[in-house]
């Protein structure tokens, strides 16, 4: 425990200044992803703060925001729907089906999270890319910037359509004053946060001029919402009641888990490599992914929506100076606050003033310097950058990763593939030895098998990896094809300085090698440090 809470604020001040402009900014965001995924805005706001207040707690990373977020959400209006249509045909008196089998879904969300921070599988997060990182950011960037220009409507007779006129000059206007004082007031003191200036400022401009403008009230209630005001997260204990209602559809509801589980750990621990870099220190995968199932876990028993990391408002949260847990608790109480007490004043918060935040960050969060060294990096980097950026876009940010590392991936393999070599030459007892160099894996065995020519070469053949290593099945079935090629042949052949793990791999896969494989050469860098050190004794 002590360990958890070694990081629990750095700055008070600004922690809990951070927060509260944090928690402003949840509050639409949550409100916006409760509609995509087709539930109240209140099961958003609760799963907002459930998220917020336990990975604040108990995750891998001080400062980092974790809510309701639009990769889920996407996700989630599948089963929603699928499950109101159930609902519908068996007339069932529970009101939103839908809701219900996707609390029960979260149990399960929440649950393989767990265990992917119980096995440790977090730390696959540090094999990703640098090319797919910046993708990646570049795309959330463009996402983000999406995403806001949606606010630039208004519903006419329930129909959304694009500002004009003086209301499109008052928004933009707007915006441009809460960008300009989060630009500016920086350079005059840093006394004050930014983006919480911005917000209050555009809002007294908006209220005390009676400037008629979109406000967070108006966002939700032209979405079908009803406000703000609601209570304090409910047990949901009839959740055991849907077990029947369930029947036939547990492929759907494990199927969606699985995809929910995996987006949120790829877009939580996406974002935690993010601002490990931004603040120049490292969290810990494995707990964050603790933290998020668990989350999502009370998610599921007191009906909030679920989620996992909010890239956009980390950011918020550690360029106004949130580095301790404080801020993250400090954004997931506030938000509980204003559901439960300010919310006709949060309610008049002009959406321009959050748009305008937002903007910002994704000024400060898009890759400018990727235009700058694009021409500089390989080619596969370039196009990987790219594609990740695209698919972001296109689809979603755990698709773009797992795309953007196969691509790497691939890529990597072929150039290793090209790098086997083979030195031949002839020893005085007429042995012909072949010097292997480079990696023997699935995609160099090919043309390592065109090395060799059983049939011509002499009756005692030596294979010397001193400079190679086979580093996995495919490279242990080539050594032994090859050795069953010689033997056929009725000659002779030795592999030589193999590692300890590739010698035990062959012998359980034929005992017979045992005569081919040269156990008593190991290989002579092995024993260099030895030599030191028996010299010095």
């Amino acid at each position: 425990m002590k360990r958890i809470f070694k990081n629990f604020t750095f700055s008070p001040k600004d922690d809990i200044l951070s927060g509260l402009t944090v928690a402003l900014a949840l509050v639409p965001e949550a409100v916006a992803f409760s509609f995509v995924a087709g539930v109240d805005p209140l099961v958003g706001l609760y799963g907002a703060f459930i998220m917020g207040i336990v990975t604040a707690m108990f995750g891998g990373r001080p400062g980092m925001i974790s809510g309701a977020t639009g990769a889920m959400a996407v996700v989630m209006v599948h089963l929603i729907q699928q499950g109101n249509s159930v609902g519908n045909a068996l007339a069932t008196p529970i009101d939103s089906l839908g809701l219900q089998w996707l609390l029960v879904t979260l149990f399960f969300v929440g649950g393989i999270q767990v265990l992917a921070g119980i096995f440790k599988l977090g730390k696959f997060v540090r094999l990703i890319p640098h090319s797919v990182m910046m993708g990646f950011v570049n795309g959330l960037a463009i996402v983000i910037f999406l995403s806001q220009l949606g606010l630039f409507k208004e519903y006419v007779n329930g129909t959304p359509q694009w500002l004009q006129g003086q209301d499109l000059y008052t928004m933009l206007g707007l915006v441009g004053l809460t960008m300009a004082i989060m630009w500016g007031l920086p350079k005059i003191t840093k006394a004050l946060p930014a983006a919480l200036t911005g917000i209050i400022v555009v809002a007294a401009i908006t209220i005390f001029g009676d400037v008629d403008v979109s406000t967070v009230g108006s966002f939700i209630r032209d979405g079908g919402g009803e406000g703000l005001q609601g209570g304090l997260p409910i047990f949901q204990g009839q959740l055991l009641s849907m077990i029947p209602t369930l029947q036939g559809h547990w492929g759907l509801i494990l199927s969606t888990a699985f995809l929910l589980a995996a987006v949120g750990l790829i877009e939580s621990l996406m974002t935690l490599n993010l601002v490990d870099e931004l603040t120049d220190t490292r969290g810990s995968g494995n707990r964050e992914c603790v933290a998020q199932g668990s989350g999502n876990i009370l998610c599921g028993l007191f009906g909030g929506m679920g989620g996992c990391a909010m890239i956009g408002q980390s950011i918020i949260n550690v360029n106004a100076g949130g580095r301790g847990r404080l801020s993250g608790m400090v954004a997931a109480l506030a938000l509980l606050a204003f559901i439960l007490f300010a919310a006709p004043l949060i309610e008049q918060i002009p959406i321009a003033a959050l748009v305008g935040v937002m903007f910002m960050v994704v000024i400060g969060t898009f890759a400018w310097s990727s235009f700058r060294i694009l021409h500089k990096i390989p080619l596969s980097d370039a196009i990987v950058l790219i594609a990740v950026s695209a698919i972001t876009v296109w689809k979603d940010l755990a698709i773009a990763v797992i795309a953007g590392v196969i691509i790497s991936a691939i890529v990597f393999a072929w150039k290793n593939a090209k790098m086997i070599r083979a030195r031949k030459r002839i020893k005085d007892d007429g042995t012909k030895v072949y010097e292997i160099w480079g990696p023997l894996f699935f995609g160099s065995v090919q043309n390592f098998m065109f090395k060799f020519d059983p049939k011509t070469d002499p009756d005692r053949i030596e294979i010397d990896f001193i400079e190679s290593r086979v580093s996995d099945h495919s490279g242990i079935e080539a050594l032994r094809t090859i050795a069953n090629k010689y033997l056929d042949e009725d000659k002779e052949i030795k592999f030589t300085h193999l590692s300890p793990e590739c010698k035990d791999l062959l012998l359980k896969a034929n005992p017979r090698f045992d005569t081919i494989i040269e156990t008593s050469i190991d290989d002579p860098r092995y024993h260099v440090v030895t030599d030191l050190l028996d010299a010095e004794v």
